[in-house]
């Protein structure tokens, strides 16, 4: 596989991981969180990140409408929903557990 063949298909991955994301506005970022130790709000740092590198001009809000398909205060007005008090716990205990590490 060619170098240009790769960023295609690395690409072409993060498009469907980005279509398979919207398509599942139910599932809330504290549980991707808890279970992938990333959101959507991680890939839109990582793609700001990676515009910069290229000296491409892109702000955090821009990169979080790519990646939520609409600005984020929409999506959180649509989608997002309080996280529970478990959750919270969960998430705290895990930054904890980072932090000691």
């Amino acid at each position: 596989m060619t170098p240009s063949q790769q960023t295609e298909l690395d690409a072409a991955a993060f498009r469907r991981l980005i279509a398979h994301l919207k398509a599942h506005s139910d599932v809330q970022n504290i549980e991707l969180m808890l279970t992938a130790d990333f959101c959507r709000n991680c890939l839109a740092k990582w793609y700001l990140a990676s515009a910069q590198e290229k000296n491409i001009a892109l702000d955090y809000d821009q990169a979080r409408d790519i990646v939520y398909g609409m600005p984020y205060e929409e999506w959180k007005t649509r989608y997002q929903t309080p996280a529970t008090p478990e959750q919270l716990a969960a998430y705290q205990a895990k930054v904890d557990a980072k932090q000691g590490a």
